[in-house]
């Protein structure tokens, strides 16, 4: 139902005429549009390490995917189907709240540190869940808890992050620089879940759990290394030069 809202109100939007007079055979290829993505993503200080900070998390979480966390409940922590469900719901929940709280904590605390926290919260309560055990109630409580915090750690995450990437693509750039990322960031997911079901199957569901866990939170090394977390607020946008041409040097300044 929601792809079907987001077709019908994309359908509404109004589309400009093409300038006369353009030379179908002056538009580049595919190939080469995507290379020109590619190689401005890895220029780009900001956006250079949001990928792979993005990418790294993305691996590991799908190392500890929701595949791999369903059968650990479930054959693990020995949690029926429905109490599995509800602590899915409450995730949900998490993520819901975290969408409405990531601008407030990103006013407060800064964008770039809202980011680094993100990364850091959503993949660290894998562990949590990890090590569950005791009654009924600590276990699905530990699997809620889990599920609430990274639904919260990966909206605080992707909210963020979204708004210096937005900042620093020139128009010119954006359809190109998408399709890198996103190629990129969202290809590393099922290489992820592969390997996730490798290491389950040779050390077992809950060191896999771990892994995921400690692998995931490696991702604010990127972050370290980078602007991002000097990134207060988003100045104006310095991220092109007048005639529209990218400059790998330029980045959202903190005010």
């Amino acid at each position: 139902m929601s792809y079907a809202a987001s077709a019908f109100l994309i359908g509404r939007i109004p589309l400009g005429e093409s300038p006369p007079g353009i030379d179908e055979a002056a538009v580049p290829s595919l190939l080469r549009r995507a290379r020109e993505g590619i190689a401005f993503v890895g220029r780009h200080p900001v956006l250079r390490a949001g990928l792979c900070c993005a990418m790294t998390i993305n691996f590991f979480t799908f190392v500890a995917g929701s595949g791999l966390m369903v059968l650990f409940a479930s054959r693990v922590l020995g949690l029926s189907a429905g109490v599995v469900g509800l602590t899915l719901g409450v995730g949900s929940t998490g993520a819901f709240l975290g969408a409405i709280l990531a601008p407030r904590i990103s006013r407060r605390i800064g964008v770039g540190r809202s980011i680094v926290v993100g990364a850091v919260l959503f993949p660290a309560p894998i562990a949590i869940a990890a090590g569950a055990g005791g009654p009924l109630w600590a276990r699905a409580g530990a699997l809620a808890t889990a599920e609430f915090l990274s639904g919260v750690g990966v909206m605080l995450f992707d909210v963020n992050l979204n708004s210096p990437q937005t900042r620093v693509i020139p128009d010119g750039m954006r359809s190109r620089v998408a399709g890198a990322f996103s190629t990129i960031n969202y290809g590393i997911r099922p290489i992820g879940a592969v390997v996730g079901g490798l290491l389950a199957t040779a050390f077992g569901l809950r060191a896999t759990l771990l892994i995921g866990a400690a692998g995931g939170m490696l991702s604010l090394l990127w972050l370290l290394a980078s602007p991002i977390p000097h990134i207060h607020s988003l100045a104006p946008d310095h991220a092109a030069t007048p005639s529209g041409d990218a400059d790998p040097d330029n980045r959202p300044m903190p005010c």
